[in-house]
């Protein structure tokens, strides 16, 4: 498994419209091959950043979502809501333990 952890800095009053586009890019992915989970959170010393936290089978998978309409879309919606270019960093997952359901 791989997973990518994204840090974007949004525009000043953008959060909202950011969050409900994320929001939906993260719903549309879930239905994807090769998606395995996905969180976006708020550094409580910087409330107009998020990270993304983006876990898939493989890097293929993710790349394939890029092409994908509902990703298209999702993007075009945030575009000119950051305020720079976001800083992305690659993991290869070695353990994923998570709580029982």
């Amino acid at each position: 498994m791989m997973t990518i952890v994204t840090r974007v800095k949004l525009k000043e009053g953008s959060e909202p419209h950011w969050d409900a586009a994320m929001r939906e890019r993260l719903e549309a992915a879930r239905n994807q091959p090769g998606w395995v989970a996905g969180q976006v959170a708020i550094p409580i010393d910087a409330l107009a950043e998020r990270v993304i936290i983006g876990t898939w089978q493989t890097r293929a998978d993710w790349e394939a979502w890029h092409a994908d309409p509902k990703f298209r879309e999702t993007r075009r919606q945030m575009e000119g809501l950051e305020a720079q270019p976001p800083e992305e960093w690659w993991h290869e997952v070695v353990t994923d333990l998570r709580a029982a359901a």
